[in-house]
């Protein structure tokens, strides 16, 4: 099992460790009976996660003496709302849940940011566990104490920024996760390779056969090398003040789109087509040689992802989309660009006229 260590402004509260293995649920109760972060625990899962993974988990835990009791919701993207989150604070109430309770978040990001989120607001704030079981979660969203839900006009416009306790990445979830869901998490995976290591792409580009067929050793350096990529940025700029947000590359373009389809494209198909049409746009501003495009838009196709916007997206909802983007500062929609792989800067705001060529483009 390996471990990474997360240190966040020196404070020891906050400090954690991202833990990386096959079948690890069990050392996962020992970890909790031994670190005592709680008198007992609420497991928080989807419906979906619930039938494949939901009774082992909680026979697991349970076996190990944990008090442990179990909620859930309907999966799926449209459930990642105040709604669900107020519903399932009133089920904590009802089991008993106070102060010195704490939640686990078993599922995807959809689970982990409605957990963090209510694990944040909780009596004012009590421990939680990531416990990812998709690849996308695996390797971002578990990571870094973002939380959140949405709102109809836009993605993940309310939430707060709550560290878990340990994040517990067992990849034998991955044996039971569809195809689609595991080309998502690609999509971040390949995201950190531009913004910050160029050798992934090449990892990825030259291994896309043996990653697709899900090949257990390449998974997990792909998924040890992310996260290490994932909580250095998050160490040095927990809140996103700065250097954290070059890890939205590919995210403003792609929310937007998430939103146009409404959410009928996965989040990390939408990421994809937003970095592609980031690098385009840098492209068109000077800031990246073409042949550097063509590369990023390469490998996304190696792996299975979509650099499209599906046809009969409106463009304008798209624009109006960009223009509710929770980053931008008055009128200006910042982007993260590119000047070359793996130097990634935050733009000032991109033309109207460069968008909407862009999303035309894109949809030709």
């Amino acid at each position: 099992m390996k471990k990474i260590r997360v240190n966040l402004d020196r404070k020891s509260a906050n400090a954690h460790e991202i833990f990386i293995g096959r079948g690890i649920i069990d050392r996962m109760g020992l970890l909790m009976a031994k670190n005592n972060w709680a008198s007992r625990y609420v497991l928080v899962t989807d419906s979906r996660v619930a039938e494949l993974h939901g009774d082992r988990v909680l026979a697991t835990l349970r076996g190990m003496n944990l008090a442990v009791d179990l909620v859930q919701f309907p999966a799926g993207e449209a459930s990642k709302t105040v709604r669900t989150c107020l519903d399932l604070v009133e089920r904590l109430l009802a089991l008993g849940a106070d102060r010195k309770s704490a939640l686990i978040a078993l599922g995807g990001g959809v689970v982990g940011d409605l957990t963090g989120l209510m694990a944040s607001l909780f009596m004012r704030g009590i421990p939680y566990l990531q416990a990812p079981t998709t690849l996308l979660a695996q390797v971002d969203s578990a990571i870094g104490g973002k939380t959140g839900v949405n709102l109809p006009a836009a993605k993940n416009m309310l939430g707060t920024f709550h560290q878990p306790r340990g994040v517990f990445i067992d990849l034998a979830f991955l044996d039971t996760l569809p195809e689609r869901e595991f080309a998502n998490g690609l999509a971040e995976i390949v995201k950190y390779g531009v913004i910050e290591d160029p050798e992934l792409l090449d990892l990825l580009a030259n291994g896309a056969a043996a990653i697709r067929g899900r090949d257990g050793a390449l998974l997990e350096r792909l998924v040890a090398r992310s996260c290490r990529i994932k909580k250095g940025i998050v160490e040095l700029d927990e809140t996103e003040k700065g250097l954290r947000r070059i890890l939205n590359f590919g995210h403003t373009m792609g929310h937007a789109v998430e939103a146009a389809t409404d959410y009928g494209m996965a989040h990390g198909e939408a990421v994809a087509v937003g970095m592609v049409a980031a690098a385009r746009i840098s492209v068109a501003l000077d800031h990246l040689s073409a042949g550097e495009g063509e590369r990023i838009e390469a490998v996304l196709r190696a792996v299975g992802l979509p650099v499209r916007i599906p046809a009969g997206v409106n463009a304008g909802r798209l624009l109006e989309g960009l223009r509710l983007d929770k980053k931008k500062e008055g009128a200006d929609v910042h982007f993260v660009l590119l000047k070359k792989i793996g130097m990634p800067f935050v733009n000032g705001g991109v033309p109207e006229a460069l968008l909407m060529k862009t999303i035309e483009d894109l949809q030709s």
